[in-house]
C-alpha cells in the first residue's frame, strides 16, 4: 500500500490532485491511503513552496500544479 499525502490550503488544484490520484488509484487496482493536508505548519516541514504537492511514503514526488494521469502511475510502479 502506499502512502500518499496532498499537500495544499484547499485551492481547486489540491481538490483536482486529490480526486485524480483516487481515479488512478482505482484504476490501477492499487491500494492507498489518502490524506489531505491543509495546515500550513505541516505543510512548511516538508520545504514545499508551491502547492499543491505530493508525498508519497514520506518522500516529496510532486509540487506546483496538478500532476499527470502518466505520473501518478509512475508513484504507484515505483
Amino acid at each position: 500500500m502506499k502512502n500518499i499525502k496532498v499537500l495544499g490550503t484547499g485551492c481547486a488544484n489540491c481538490k483536482t490532485t486529490v480526486k485524480l490520484i483516487e481515479d488512478v488509484a482505482k484504476a490501477n487496482n492499487v491500494e492507498i491511503s489518502l490524506k489531505k493536508i491543509e495546515d500550513i505548519q505541516q505543510i512548511m516541514t516538508f520545504n514545499v513552496m508551491s502547492t499543491p504537492a505530493v508525498v508519497v511514503d514520506e518522500k516529496v514526488v510532486h509540487a506546483g500544479g496538478i500532476p499527470s494521469r502518466e505520473k501518478i502511475e509512475s508513484w504507484f510502479n515505483a
